[in-house]
């Protein structure tokens, strides 16, 4: 049984919502989020990456940055930049993106859920990334993102959600830079939003998709607000987070694709001896996009290679062994090319579908050697891990499109 709650959106003046919008913050660095927001004093990521507006601040993390977060989401509350819904609402939240739509429901979901277990993940988390977002929530006392959950998608809540879009007006209809369209609807009915709250508690799970530290850090957030409140009800703004939860039939995975800086020694002929212990290697007259499980692609002195894994590379494996991310790290990147543990090595990077595989040939072209390209984990992969409780290697999913900040904002109203 899932617990989802609507609640009274921060959100941006219509006639501002375009300027308001932004990348999530983990996208990009401090000079990235500083050309983006550059002579727009709207833009969120004032608030999300409020470094961009403090000259002489090295450290990101430092506590100058967090109240300088908390100050200029305050001041975009006070200017009317952002305005409070008076009631609670859930919200529609669609995008579209090359012919492919998703549409997900944004509501707040429970930290109890998180903690038992109900919202279940699929990767580990890095200490000192929860640690930023948990004092960026703590000093907004604010969800500033929205997690990016799943479930396996229920026919009648897909129903009501898509009959209430088609007959109303949206809040918002725009298009971003990227050509990526996003569309939000404010579902303002009672009875609506307690049909939905009912169904939702028919659906067993929910599952992150994108967000594993904003969700660990919110759940944090709120374990802290229940300490400094004995007296809790649960029912306090801070005993949840907030969503957009799409059901998975909308989402669509891209390829994660890998560079690594050095052959670990070898000559180019070495390398392609030691692969062909456990690959079948053919020369490619062109880029090669895997369009199956355990196919890849090799990028190497200008030349690109067909890679078929062997059967004994995934035969009779379990569910985390038989990933494609998996063959390659445990045939080619360790026991080849040396990268131990992929989370921390510095000569392997990590580059997402979106950018194509030209992305790929620059880079060995410039600061790599080799490159692989993968074809994309599925939805049932991520799942069936989840259900597990199992975590999948690093950077094994790459969603697309990335949820825009900005949209809405969940306050914990607790000072």
């Amino acid at each position: 049984m899932i617990t989802v709650k609507p609640f009274k959106a921060l959100r941006p003046k219509k006639e501002l919502v375009e300027k308001v919008v932004s990348l999530p913050y983990d996208v990009m660095n401090k000079e990235e989020a500083k050309r983006m927001a550059e002579g727009n004093p709207y833009s969120f990521l004032r608030v999300t990456r409020s470094e961009i507006d403090l000259e002489g601040i090295d450290n990101v993390y430092s506590t100058e940055v967090y109240e300088k977060a908390k100050e200029n989401l305050e001041r975009f509350e006070k200017e009317d930049i952002l305005i409070r819904d008076p009631q609670q609402n859930f919200y529609i939240y669609r995008q579209e993106m090359n012919g492919k739509v998703q549409t997900g429901l944004v509501a707040c979901t429970s930290i109890d859920d998180y903690l038992e277990g109900k919202i279940k993940k699929h990767e580990y988390t890095r200490v000192e990334k929860e640690i930023d977002r948990i004092n960026h929530f703590d000093y907004c006392d604010a969800n500033t993102e929205p997690i990016f959950l799943t479930y396996r998608s229920d026919a009648v809540i897909k129903n009501v959600i898509n009959q209430w879009a088609t007959n109303h007006l949206p809040e918002y209809d725009l298009v971003t830079d990227d050509g990526i369209k996003h569309i939000l609807w404010c579902l303002t009915d009672q009875s609506v939003i307690e049909q939905i709250k009912e169904r939702f508690k028919k659906v067993s799970a929910l599952y992150i998709s994108d967000g594993h530290h904003r969700t660990e850090s919110a759940v944090k957030v709120g374990l802290k607000r229940r300490e400094a409140n004995p007296d809790f009800t649960g029912e306090e703004a801070f005993n949840y987070f907030m969503s957009v939860i799409f059901p998975d039939e909308d989402l669509y995975i891209m390829d994660y694709n890998r560079a690594v800086t050095d052959l670990n020694g070898l000559t180019e002929k070495e390398l392609i001896e030691e692969i062909e212990k456990q690959f079948l290697v053919e020369k490619s007259e062109e880029k090669f996009t895997p369009t199956s499980r355990y196919t890849y692609g090799m990028y190497l002195n200008e030349q690109w290679y067909k890679l078929t894994a062997k059967e004994d590379t995934y035969k009779n494996k379990d569910v985390i062994a038989k990933l494609d991310v998996s063959i390659l790290q445990d045939n080619i990147l360790s026991p080849i090319l040396g990268i131990e543990d992929p989370r921390t090595d510095k000569r392997i990077d990590f580059i997402g579908g979106i950018r194509g595989l030209e992305e790929l040939e620059k880079r060995v072209h410039t600061d790599m050697t080799v490159a692989f390209s993968l074809y994309p984990t599925t939805i049932d992969d991520l799942l069936t891990v989840a259900d597990q409780g199992e975590v999948m290697p690093p950077k094994s999913t790459w969603f697309e499109p990335k949820l825009r900040s900005g949209l809405f904002v969940h306050t914990l109203d607790t000072e």
